[in-house]
């Protein structure tokens, strides 16, 4: 097993899709906790953390041929994580609700009120609008923004100009902008999530 943790990432990828169990295990101990930790830190309910946690890397393991030989195992997982979460709060039956509470809440209460909105709850908001970004969109804005990619390296890989990745981009952020605007206190979480243009 030791000589697994001299492997690269790709090269426990490779070896992950040809069933490789220890391969699975090295990518589960360097992975495991970085990733629940995020998911817990959005969720704070330590149990299902756990659960998405687990459910994540049985998927990883079943379905591990289609993960894309370009794709840093760090941030897809990442964004598997991220998207399970959102999965996760579609489905309770208060998440409609409760962001549409705040929508109606933020538009009465004054800026200090509504700078002690809980992080959590900003970041699900992030999330939940990048998610309702169109599909081609989406993908170019996630590539930018989570695996840190170049517009070249994005245009690359998608089969797309430098000059559509960026316009993409901006307009990405033009719409996020727009969406979250009413929400001051979001102005430190777009510096971190939403950095440069």
């Amino acid at each position: 097993m030791d000589t697994y943790k001299v492997l690269s990432d790709s090269e426990l990828v490779s070896l992950l899709k040809k069933r490789d169990r220890e391969a699975f295990a090295e990518i589960y101990d360097r992975y495991s906790m970085m990733i629940y930790y995020k998911v817990n830190q959005m969720l704070r309910e330590e149990d299902i953390a756990k659960d998405i946690v687990q459910d994540l890397f049985t998927a990883i393991w079943e379905k591990s041929d289609l993960i894309r030989d370009h794709v840093g195992i760090s941030s897809y997982l990442y964004v598997a994580a991220r998207n399970r979460v959102l999965n996760y709060i579609q489905k309770a039956k208060t998440k409609s609700d409760y962001l549409t509470e705040i929508g109606r809440y933020s538009l009465q209460v004054s800026d200090e009120t509504l700078e002690k909105i809980d992080e959590r709850d900003l970041m699900l908001l992030i999330t939940s609008e990048i998610a309702k970004l169109p599909a081609k969109m989406r993908e170019v804005f996630e590539l930018s923004r989570l695996e840190d990619l170049s517009h070249r390296e994005i245009a690359e890989r998608l089969n797309l100009s430098e000059t559509t990745v960026k316009k993409q981009v901006q307009n990405a952020l033009k719409i996020l902008k727009v969406r979250l605007s009413r929400y001051n206190s979001l102005g430190i979480m777009l510096l971190i999530f939403l950095r440069g243009s």
